[in-house]
């Protein structure tokens, strides 16, 4: 590792300048708890395509890509003309503004539950909301979360987001008790609990792919054995989508899934790479959130923020959606790709990984403990997450490809099978 942090640093002189600087500014150097990496994480003067540009022009095959929001790849021409074109008109309002119509439009045509809509700027905010709908539509308090699932940083979701799942994630977090958590695709387990706060269950909330707590898809019977039993007990039914919304085809995941969500929250891909969050469900739902004449005990209030459906992010968004919509060959393609890159990236490795996700997601994890599959987040944590840390900076470093630290991959339609094959070859040299 010492050999890889040398040549690192030998290629980042001005990057190690710059993030200096940023070490004073700013909590950790950074804005996201996750973009700090050591000895310090590169900066980035530009991007374009499938490459991120550093300051001190080093190019990286980029599979982090904005968070996974970018599927057309960094600065799509499509996108950035559509950019243009508002920036020229303005980029923000505060008002009601047709762009916001155009990208609800198309969103509701692709997302059957999506009879009723509210945009905010970020995931976060459009979990924080739906928990909070949930618990005025029911009238109840508790809130049922994954092991290892991630919703954003609100209060109302934060807890067993990281191994080991029993201890608080932070100080300053309230009414944990009204948050329980239960064993990612094992229904018997998961059931035992729900039924314990059934009489006071307000709803679930579930990715249907659990994308930080290790790119795990869910199987399919466990999505409708926990809907199932969420509907009979008079709670609602949330799938968080900010991931998976348009990643793998067009629209959501949970139409191939034959299931039947009251709320879905949506981000990244559907903003165009411009700051967005989007709850969306039906109507009869989201119908709470109207404050049209409701005294303060009967509505639901729901909010959206003083940048929700700015005309920027609306324009980028639709641009973005058009474009997968005009051509879904992109979502062969790129799923191809994903499932080239875990079939190749486990042979080259000979059994000491695996490699989980689906269509153009994919992450790997270094065997050990005994654990022989993935299938939740326990496991996750039961493998070497130092050498996959490792694993990822020597590429960074060496390669010229860059993961996240740690962090699952994101095919976009920028990149192609030569890029899988490359990082094929990394991993054999790894």
């Amino acid at each position: 590792m010492s050999k890889f942090i040398s040549e690192y640093k030998k290629k980042t002189k001005t990057s190690a300048k710059i993030f200096a600087k940023s070490a004073k500014l700013h909590v950790n150097g950074v804005s996201h708890n996750i973009r700090f990496y050591e000895p310090y994480p590169f900066v980035v003067k530009s991007s374009l395509g499938k490459n991120l540009i550093d300051v001190d022009n080093n190019k990286y095959t980029d599979y982090w890509m904005g968070h996974w929001s970018l599927i057309l790849g960094h600065g799509p021409k499509v996108v950035k003309d559509s950019l243009k074109k508002q920036i020229e008109k303005s980029w923000m309002y505060g008002t009601v503004n047709e762009q916001t119509v155009k990208l609800s439009e198309m969103i509701s045509k692709a997302v059957p539950v999506a009879e009723k809509i509210r945009y905010v700027t970020s995931g976060t905010e459009a979990t924080m909301y739906a928990v909070r709908l949930a618990r005025s539509v029911t009238g109840k308090k508790i809130i049922a979360k994954i092991d290892g699932g991630w919703h954003g940083y609100t209060s109302d979701l934060l807890k067993s987001v990281n191994w080991p799942f029993s201890e608080s994630e932070s100080s300053g977090v309230v009414n944990e008790e009204k948050i329980i958590s239960i064993p990612y695709n094992d229904l018997e387990g998961s059931l035992k609990i729900l039924k314990k706060h059934a009489k006071n269950l307000a709803g679930v909330i579930i990715e249907p792919v659990l994308g930080g707590g290790g790119c795990i898809p869910a199987k399919p019977d466990y999505l409708k054995g926990i809907q199932e039993f969420v509907h009979k007990n008079n709670a609602l039914f949330i799938l968080d989508e900010i991931v998976t919304g348009f990643r793998f085809r067009y629209g959501c995941l949970y139409p191939t899934m034959k299931l039947d969500p009251d709320i879905v929250t949506l981000g990244k891909i559907v903003g165009g790479g411009m700051a967005i969050g989007v709850m969306c469900g039906k109507k009869e739902i989201m119908e709470f959130a109207d404050t049209t004449g409701k005294k303060k005990s009967e509505r639901s209030y729901v909010g959206g923020g003083t940048f929700s459906a700015n005309p920027a992010s609306m324009v980028t968004g639709y641009a973005t959606l058009n474009s997968l919509k005009s051509k879904k060959s992109i979502y062969s393609k790129i799923n191809s790709l994903g499932d080239l890159a875990r079939k190749e990236i486990t042979r080259a490795f000979d059994g000491k990984v695996a490699v989980t996700g689906k269509g153009s997601l994919f992450m790997t994890h270094f065997l050990q403990n005994g654990i022989s599959e993935i299938i939740n987040s326990t496991q996750v944590s039961k493998c070497d997450t130092q050498m996959l840390q490792k694993y990822h900076f020597k590429m960074i470093a060496h390669d010229g490809i860059f993961f996240l630290p740690g962090k699952l991959g994101a095919i976009s339609d920028a990149h192609s099978k030569a890029d899988i094959k490359k990082i094929v070859l990394a991993s054999e040299n790894f």
